[in-house]
């Protein structure tokens, strides 16, 4: 096949026009765009999750966990129903 021109190769199966001379088949130079905005929202989103994981008071933190326990639930995933419905169970 070699020497041959674009007409020849219209020809062959859509693998040996893919694979032409020079051509490895791997992913494009140009890098995708970049979203300006997107090490912002990755930094707030962090932070917001930091905030809503933080460690609450003694009191609280026992309050939740004998609830959790009385529930049959992880302290984990109460606190994680609290975080998405907003209120406690």
């Amino acid at each position: 096949m070699p020497g041959m021109n674009d007409a020849e190769w219209s020809g062959h199966d859509l693998i040996a026009t893919i694979a032409r001379v020079g051509h490895n088949g791997g992913p494009p130079l140009d890098p995708e765009p970049v979203d300006p905005g997107e090490s912002w929202r990755h930094w707030c989103w962090k932070r917001a999750v930091k905030r809503a994981w933080k460690t609450p008071g003694r009191e609280i933190a026992l309050r939740r966990l004998a609830r959790a326990e009385e529930l049959g639930m992880t302290y984990r995933e109460y606190t994680l129903e609290i975080l998405e419905r907003g209120v406690n169970l």
